[in-house]
């Protein structure tokens, strides 16, 4: 559902496999539905966030607590190679590389998109994370 709202304002590109993880950060909810979607948008770093946000809300998400349960949760990665940090808007999402949920759909559809921070592909990315477990 959350797929078919993002094509109003959104050409997707594509769409990785969906994989059920144990839940992060707070622990005592159900396991998570995971997947990466590329696409084109001529929406703003910052219009981008709003659109996320108002799918969200049309799909119900409450934000009670930090990490807490969600049947929605939709995190803009990259956008191209532009890093933001403002308080409302962090890109490169600033946990990506730390997350095996988030790295394992990207790898599918992205393994060669270089991180711009770290100067390092998705795939290096997750070799690293893997190694340090």
């Amino acid at each position: 559902m959350a797929i078919e709202y993002l094509k109003e304002k959104v050409e997707i590109e594509k769409v990785s496999k969906i994989i059920e993880t144990e839940p992060y950060g707070y622990v005592e909810q159900p396991k998570f539905l995971n997947c990466c979607v590329m696409g084109k948008t001529q929406l703003s770093p910052a219009e981008l966030l709003d659109f996320v946000l108002s799918i969200e809300e049309k799909m119900g998400r409450k934000r009670l607590f930090k990490w807490g349960p969600r049947n929605i949760d939709i995190d803009i990665l990259f956008y191209d190679s532009a890093t933001i940090d403002q308080e409302n808007l962090k890109i490169p999402h600033p946990e990506l590389h730390k997350r095996e949920f988030v790295l394992l759909p990207l790898i599918e559809i992205a393994p060669d998109f270089v991180h711009p921070a770290f100067k390092k592909t998705v795939l290096e990315l997750y070799r690293e994370l893997k190694n340090s477990m």
